[in-house]
């Protein structure tokens, strides 16, 4: 594992990473792995957190190209020969007045 040196930490930063290692029993070391796990988002919180997003946004979110291409079919479903399959009714009922071709 990669070792890394952390300058010029003010006094109320390290004061708290004491902190935080006092109150846990850990060493200064593990406080401040603790600290940057969860500030880089790899948190047990922000893992599962991530994790629901990353569900959401597969099945929730097109790219512009997807996005184009459904509406191109389903402008081709509503059309037959450029013209709309279905009209709606006199009456604003909503309801075709002609049968699908």
């Amino acid at each position: 594992m990669p070792d890394i040196l952390v300058r010029h930490i003010d006094d109320a930063l390290a004061e708290r990473i004491k902190d935080i290692a006092r109150e846990h029993q850990w060493s200064i070391n593990e406080a401040i792995l603790y600290a940057l796990r969860r500030g880089v988002g790899l948190g047990a919180d922000e893992v599962a957190r991530r994790e629901l997003h990353d569900i959401a946004m597969l099945s929730g979110t097109w790219e512009s190209t997807e996005t184009a291409a459904f509406r191109a079919a389903l402008d081709a479903f509503e059309r037959v020969a450029g013209r709309p399959l279905f009209t709606e009714g006199e009456g604003g009922d909503g309801r075709p007045d002609q049968e699908p071709k």
